[in-house]
């Protein structure tokens, strides 16, 4: 039995009938080349095989009595494999356009809380005798660096499936607390939050002066934008429960040249690019935002000692994405600047702040406030929080394989909020960024105009920079 952080926790008050908190991806896979053949059976054996390499594939929750507490996770008495493992195929002709739109169906069909929080779906019927698998995982239970260790568990290096030994201790369910027993739990933990409130206010009113100071003694400095000071726009909205999915995948070289030739970083890149599309795409629409698009974007606080643990370890940081400037060149230079700014101020606010903080939540009150703000439509009547999430999730530089098939691509799919319409989620393979665009299509009818974009965006820079 083990109780969520406040930051896991929040994942699930978030959640509500149109914004779901589950991660995904979507990979593309070449069964070609298992060695004994590929099918979705095989793909099962091997789930079966690896449960053990990964606690949450059969841990679920436990709701305390009344939101007295966060919940807790147990080793699920009732895990049953084949609920989560599902089997589909994607009209014909199979290409890109109809597996998305089909992924984009299956990321908007919640996760339920009565099993573990996870699903995969074998997805057939590819163009070029190609597969895909399509993961979901809760927001709850991983974030990016610990569901890239979550898909470790299934990957191997080679096509010859790896036998991994058993585990020393085997796997032991768990039965279902009592009300008594639990809320008895969730008092003993509550009575300890006064002193660690009383340390994370301290922690938080030095860091706030620090962060004071240091914009006192660099005025040329612009710091970070603020929450809620992004402009409208169209896709800053209420959101329906309907998804729409997009890709693209960018040369990884071309972004690295970039990166080196301007003293920047390849998140810093990646942000331009996004900037840049994003930027036609409200053109192309006639929309003209009174200021320049702001990005929220999350970053990893795991620290050597935390790798191989799961739950969250993450924070945010919010970045202009300097819209409002016509050379690229510009646009990426005042971005590489603004996320300098941002981890000057993180690291002073520290990286267990945000964390702090949201273990004093009540979770009857935050999920009932999540829920009304969505009923409302609140999202409509205020300046946006920001405009889009952009996460970049470094992944392997060597080739992949599951069940023997090789993985081709790997395509990202984040979550979107109310007031938030689009996530742009990016993850590096082999010698390629593979972007996933994830709209609701009542904000963004069409996510491919913006996925296409990329392509635009990194040739417009890459000829800035060859011009320079």
């Amino acid at each position: 039995m083990q109780r969520l952080t406040g930051l896991d926790a929040g994942f699930l008050y978030m959640e509500t009938s149109t914004s779901f908190m589950h991660v995904a991806s979507l990979m593309v896979l070449d069964p070609s080349t298992a060695p004994h053949g590929f099918s979705f059976q095989s793909l099962r054996e091997l789930y079966a095989e690896r449960l053990d390499q990964a606690p949450p594939f059969r841990r679920r929750l436990v709701e305390v009595p009344l939101g007295l507490h966060h919940p807790i996770w147990i080793e699920d008495p009732d895990f049953d494999l084949d609920w989560h493992l599902r089997h589909i195929a994607v009209p014909a002709p199979g290409g890109m356009k109809e597996l998305t739109e089909l992924a984009g169906h299956l990321a908007a069909i919640p996760l339920d809380r009565s099993h573990p929080l996870w699903e995969a779906w074998l997805i057939d019927g590819l163009e070029g005798g190609n597969v895909a698998l399509l993961t979901k995982v809760h927001h709850a239970a991983i974030d990016g660096a610990s569901g890239e260790e979550l898909m470790v568990a299934i990957l191997d290096l080679s096509p010859e499936i790896e036998r991994k030994p058993p585990p020393a201790k085997p796997w032991q369910p768990e039965r279902v607390p009592s009300d008594t027993e639990l809320v008895a739990h969730a008092l003993a933990s509550l009575a300890q939050q006064p002193v660690r409130a009383i340390k994370t206010v301290r922690r938080t009113v030095e860091a706030a002066l620090q962060i004071r100071e240091t914009n006192r003694r660099q005025p040329d400095q612009k710091p970070p934008p603020s929450p809620f000071s992004a402009p409208r726009t169209s896709f800053n909205a209420t959101l329906t429960p309907h998804r729409a999915f997009a890709t693209a995948s960018l040369p990884l070289p071309e972004v690295k040249m970039i990166k080196n030739a301007r003293g920047t970083t390849v998140n810093d890149v990646v942000l331009t690019i996004c900037a840049g599309a994003l930027r036609r795409y409200l053109d192309a629409r006639d929309e003209h935002p009174d200021g320049p698009l702001v990005a929220m974007v999350p970053v990893s606080v795991r620290t050597e000692d935390q790798k191989g643990t799961h739950g969250n370890r993450v924070s945010s940081m919010l970045c202009t994405l300097a819209t409002d400037l016509d050379d690229p060149l510009e646009r990426l230079d005042a971005i590489h600047a603004c996320m300098a700014a941002a981890k000057e101020q993180q690291n002073a606010i520290g990286a267990d702040t945000l964390q702090n903080w949201v273990e004093f939540a009540a979770p009857a009150v935050a999920a009932q406030a999540a829920r009304l703000y969505s009923r409302m439509k609140i999202a409509d009547r205020h300046r946006p929080l920001f405009n889009v999430t952009i996460s970049n999730v470094p992944g392997p530089p060597f080739p992949l394989y599951i069940a023997g098939a090789r993985m081709l691509a790997t395509y990202p799919m984040g979550p979107i909020f109310d007031g938030g319409g689009i996530n742009i989620t990016v993850m590096s393979y082999l010698d390629s960024l593979d972007f996933g665009v994830l709209v609701c299509p009542e904000l963004i009818p069409d996510p491919w105009v913006i996925a296409d974009g990329l392509h635009e965006a990194l040739e417009e820079l890459a000829k800035a920079v060859d011009a320079s």
